[in-house]
């Protein structure tokens, strides 16, 4: 999972970008449909269950370094990619001084007000700018911005992208950088299997109700017919990407109509990806950041190395 923000009303080309996915021989959905109202409370769910280390490793990390590390960079400004509702931030936002800015960037206007309106109450000294977009192609950041700045990607949500998106994403996040600003991404790293599948099919059934949501939100934003009672969850590690993959897997032949894409036909036991989760190692991580132009200048990670910040700068 990742940690992007509620998604509440869909782009013109949401129709198009599901039609296609489910045309594909691998049928696949966007990890983007996961996060209506219901999703993200699923979500917020999920990361307070027990097998769901992430969320939890992250916040101690960056308790027990991120005031250090924002002292030393001194910005002017925090720009968080894929906000969501900033929880984790908070540890970085009491660092900073009186004329500093917050720039939380996510794909739905209503999260990012409701964010903003509760962080403006807390932090009353700061300017708090919401803009909302989806961080795919990098951050989108206003030009009066004060810099230096560090931009942040919280969540392991790089994990979301595969190679080729996520050096896109990376070399869009290179543009917006200056030698004097840093990067801070959050990185889900490589370790026994039984770890990561547990995190993912938590005893609960949280995590398979935040999988099935999807096909609820194509139910009521596009009126398809998802039998949702006829899919079940599915999460496991693919050992060869190094990721693991969340599935819907249709419980016997059906047909599905989406008006206006048309008729979708599943065998029983065939599946639509819904997500994909990569992890990493230190060194796959330097080679990403030097691919998209960054050099990694810091990594910290919990006792276990399960879970690990990597900070970033422009290449010398």
């Amino acid at each position: 999972m990742d940690e992007h923000g509620v998604r509440t009303s869909f782009d013109e080309g949401l129709l198009a970008e599901v039609r296609e996915g489910l045309s594909r021989e691998q049928k696949e959905l966007s990890p983007k449909l996961f996060y209506d109202e219901r999703g993200s409370e699923l979500f917020d769910e999920i990361t307070t269950l027990s097998e769901y280390y992430p969320t939890r490793l992250e916040r101690m990390l960056l308790r027990s370094r991120g005031a250090a590390w924002m002292r030393s960079f001194a910005p002017r400004s925090l720009i968080e990619m894929g906000a969501g509702s900033a929880d984790k931030t908070r540890s970085l936002l009491d660092t900073m001084d009186a004329d500093g800015w917050y720039v939380p960037i996510d794909i739905s206007a209503t999260w990012l007000a409701l964010v903003a309106d509760s962080l403006g109450a807390e932090y009353p000294h700061l300017t708090i700018l919401p803009v909302e977009a989806d961080i795919s192609a990098g951050p989108v950041v206003p030009e009066n911005t004060p810099s230096p700045s560090v931009v942040a990607f919280l969540g392991s949500t790089i994990g979301n992208f595969d190679a080729q998106a996520a050096n896109r994403l990376l070399t869009g996040v290179r543009t917006t950088l200056t030698h004097a600003d840093r990067f801070m991404m959050g990185v889900d790293l490589v370790k026994d299997v039984h770890i990561l599948e547990r995190a993912y099919n938590d005893s609960n059934g949280v995590t398979a109700a935040f999988n099935l949501n999807v096909l609820e939100v194509l139910n009521r934003e596009l009126d398809a017919d998802f039998d949702v009672d006829a899919f079940e969850h599915r999460a496991s590690f693919n050992r060869e990407e190094q990721r693991i993959e969340m599935h819907l897997s249709s419980k016997h032949a059906q047909r599905v109509n989406i008006p206006g894409a048309g008729e979708f036909h599943f065998a029983a036991s065939e599946t639509i990806r819904t997500e994909i989760s990569c992890k990493y190692t230190r060194a796959g991580v330097r080679s990403m950041f030097h691919d998209a132009g960054l050099e990694l200048e810091d990594w910290i990670t919990d006792a276990s190395e399960w879970y690990a910040i990597a900070i970033g700068r422009v290449a010398r």
